[in-house]
C-alpha cells in the first residue's frame, strides 16, 4: 500500500505540470483581460497597455508562463491585480471557510445518502424504495444556486430560524486562532460563537450537499440490490449466518467500493458547487473570491486557487484509493 501512494504521489508531478499548461492557456484566453477588468470606463489603450507592462501581460506567453512556475517554485503564489494582497495571503485567510463548508455538506450527504440508498434497497419495489427513486431524481436536477436562493427565502428570511449570510454574527466577539469557526468555538469555549457558526453553516451546507447527496443515495442503493442478490450472499444465508451480521459484515461492506468512489468524486462537485453557494449566502472562502476572480479577469488568484483545488482533489482520490484496501482486505497492495 505504500508503494502505492508514492507511486500516485510521484504521478502527481507530471500530472500538475500538465494541468499548468491547460491552466494558464485558459485563462489567458478569456476574452478581455485585467487591465480591461481594472481599468473599466477608463481603459484607453494607452492605460490598458501601461497596467499589461507593469504585469508583465505584454511579454511572450512562454516568457510569462516561465515566470509563473519559476514564482510557484518558490512558494509565490503572485498577487491580486484587484487588491495588491498576495493570493497565498488571501487563499490562508479563505480556505479554512470553504473547507468547514465543504465538510459538513460531505457529512450531511454521507451521512444521509448512505442510510437512504441502504433503506431503499431493504425495501426494493416498495413505497420507500419509489420515494427515495423520485426524491433523488429531484435533488440531482435542482441546482445548487436555485435550492440556495429557496432555502434563504423559506427558513433565512420568511422563518428566521437560521442566519441568512456570513459565517457569524457581526456583534458576536469571538476568537479565531484556527480561522475554523465552529472548532474555534470548542477550543477556546466559547460555546455561543461554536453554536452560532453552525448555524451559519446549515443552510449553505444543505444547498451544496443536497446533490452528492442524491447521487450518493442512488448509487448505495444499486450497489446493495446488486450485492445483496449476489451468489456469495445466497451462500451465506444459507449456511445460517444471522441476518444483522449478513448486511453488516457481507453486504453493506461489499458495496461500499462503489460508493468510496462515489464520495471521492463529490469532493471536486463540492469545491465547485462552493462558487455559487457563498455567493448566494455571503459567505467569506475561497468559492466566492473565485467568483470575483472570474469577473475581473484576476489572473493570479484564478490560476493559484484552481490548481490548488486541483491538488486537494487528487489527494482525496489518492485517500479515496487507500480506503479500498481498509473496505476490502482483497484489495491491499503491499
Amino acid at each position: 500500500m505504500v508503494r502505492v501512494v508514492l507511486q500516485r504521489l510521484a504521478l502527481l508531478i507530471p500530472t500538475l505540470f500538465g494541468l499548468s499548461i491547460l491552466l494558464f492557456l485558459w485563462v489567458r484566453a478569456l476574452p478581455g483581460g485585467p487591465a480591461t477588468a481594472l481599468l473599466g470606463e477608463r481603459a484607453t489603450p494607452a492605460a490598458v497597455a501601461r497596467i499589461n507592462a507593469l504585469y508583465g501581460f505584454d511579454k511572450p506567453l512562454i516568457q510569462q508562463y516561465l515566470a509563473w512556475i519559476g514564482q510557484l517554485l518558490k512558494g509565490n503564489f503572485g498577487a491580486s491585480t484587484r487588491t495588491g494582497v498576495p493570493v497565498l495571503e488571501e487563499f490562508i485567510q479563505r480556505f479554512p471557510a470553504t473547507i468547514e463548508l465543504t465538510i459538513v455538506a460531505l457529512l450531511i450527504a454521507v451521512g444521509i445518502g448512505i442510510p437512504l440508498g441502504y433503506v431503499a434497497a431493504r425495501h426494493h419495489g416498495g413505497l420507500i424504495d419509489q420515494g427515495t427513486v423520485v426524491a433523488s431524481l429531484v435533488g440531482i436536477t435542482i441546482p445548487v444556486f436555485f435550492l440556495a436562493f429557496l432555502l434563504k427565502f423559506v427558513f433565512a428570511v420568511q422563518l428566521g430560524w437560521f442566519p441568512s449570510s456570513g459565517r457569524q454574527d457581526p456583534g458576536m466577539i469571538a476568537t479565531h486562532p484556527t480561522g475554523f469557526y465552529v472548532l474555534d468555538g470548542l477550543l477556546t469555549r466559547e460555546w455561543d460563537a461554536s453554536w452560532d457558526a453552525l448555524l451559519h453553516l446549515v443552510l449553505p451546507a444543505i444547498a451544496l450537499g443536497s446533490i452528492p447527496l442524491a447521487i450518493i443515495a442512488r448509487i448505495t442503493r444499486a450497489s446493495v440490490i446488486e450485492v445483496q442478490n449476489a451468489d456469495y450472499v445466497r451462500t451465506a444465508r444459507a449456511k445460517g449466518l444471522k441476518p444483522p451480521r449478513l448486511r453488516r459484515r457481507v453486504v453493506l461492506r461489499n458495496a461500499m467500493l462503489p460508493v468510496a468512489t462515489t464520495i471521492g468524486l463529490q469532493v471536486g462537485l463540492l469545491l465547485s458547487g462552493a462558487v455559487l453557494t457563498e455567493t448566494v449566502f455571503a459567505f467569506n472562502g475561497i468559492g466566492s473570491f473565485l467568483a470575483n476572480a472570474v469577473f475581473n479577469l484576476d489572473y493570479a488568484v484564478l490560476q493559484g486557487f484552481v490548481l490548488f483545488i486541483a491538488v486537494v482533489y487528487a489527494l482525496v482520490n489518492l485517500a479515496v484509493d487507500v480506503s479500498y484496501g481498509l473496505i476490502d482486505p482483497r484489495l491491499r497492495v503491499r
